[in-house]
């Protein structure tokens, strides 16, 4: 055997057993079937629409007859997207409107409400979907953590902007995407913003763990108002999410083939923000996470009414909401 095919073969057996260890095969998901007149006349906003779990969430929405706005950075990328869950759904289903959003300008997101709340008579569900992962230390447009700002403080914007129209479209829902890795963050109070210190892993996991505090703190200060939200950890999805993450050449084709084997597809992953968004089973229902479909118990740090609190208020000033 030559030298490269056994470098090979070692690594990729290495791959494979730590992908068994890390990521143990996940039981078969059960794909939703709902009426094809469920969301018919309601309005979805998504944000990340053009890509991996948004994607699939946005066709199986179409294909329920919403109004889907995909709500993304990139336009191009988001009509292609348009054109295939358009053309996957058939004639006959839902509309589709995108429009910009960039998470990680609160300017835009700014301008985005600005235009929403303008041209759309309701709202009846926000998915706060899009995010990004372990990406090399950047900021955003004002000076936040690029995780930080896009998968929390951006999301929390978005919501604030938009409550008054949900609130006037109730009963209206809004879904937030976490992860399981919330559970290896804490907040840092002492250097939110990553200034002294920044590891890549531990900002994606404390921004994750911010929105479900985020959603704890949002239930309670919703509560009367014919608005629910609730959390999501999707799991381990084949997504683009992980393309900051660093694969020896050698072992990528073997990664993607486990992947096949252990990850979730978009679809599949789109399963939990689905029912959320769309069942009735959930109707009332309000600051709780699922997986699955099903309520998910939360570690203590993440139920944390204290810190939801104090993260709300910080969150406030940094992105211009103080009173």
């Amino acid at each position: 055997m030559s030298a490269p095919l056994l470098i090979a073969a070692v690594v990729g057996g290495g791959v494979l057993l730590l992908m068994r260890r890390l990521f143990p095969r996940q039981k078969a998901v059960k794909l939703l079937r709902y009426s094809g007149e469920n969301m018919r006349g309601k309005t979805v906003i998504v944000t990340g629409a053009n890509s991996g779990i948004g994607k699939a969430l946005a066709g199986e929405l179409l294909k329920l007859r919403a109004r889907v706005i995909m709500a993304c950075r990139d336009p191009r990328s988001a009509e292609e997207a348009a054109q295939d869950i358009r053309k996957q759904a058939g004639p006959e289903n839902g509309e589709v409107v995108i429009k910009h959003l960039d998470l990680a300008s609160l300017r835009s997101v700014r301008n985005f409400c600005e235009e929403v709340t303008q041209e759309e008579s309701q709202v009846d569900v926000l998915i706060n979907n899009a995010g990004i992962y372990q990406c090399p230390y950047t900021k955003t447009d004002e000076g936040f953590e690029m995780q930080l700002g896009v998968n929390h403080l951006g999301h929390f914007l978005l919501t604030h902007l938009l409550l008054d129209l949900l609130k006037a479209s109730a009963p209206s829902r809004i879904v937030v995407v976490s992860s399981k890795l919330y559970k290896y963050g804490r907040i840092n109070f002492d250097d939110l913003n990553s200034e002294n210190n920044y590891n890549k892993a531990f900002c994606y996991s404390q921004s994750k763990l911010a929105n479900l505090l985020f959603t704890l703190e949002l239930a309670h200060r919703l509560e009367g108002t014919g608005v629910t939200v609730n959390a999501l950890t999707p799991g381990i999805v084949r997504t683009r999410l992980g393309r900051h993450i660093q694969i020896p050449l050698l072992a990528k084709p073997l990664f993607y083939l486990a992947s096949l084997v252990f990850f979730k597809s978009p679809l599949e992953g789109a399963q939990t923000p689905l029912y959320l968004a769309c069942s009735p089973e959930v109707e009332g229902v309000s600051g709780k996470c699922f997986a699955n479909c099903e309520e998910e118990e939360l570690l203590p740090k993440a139920t944390d009414e204290e810190a939801a609190k104090k993260l709300w208020d910080i969150s406030r000033r940094m992105v211009g909401l103080a009173d």
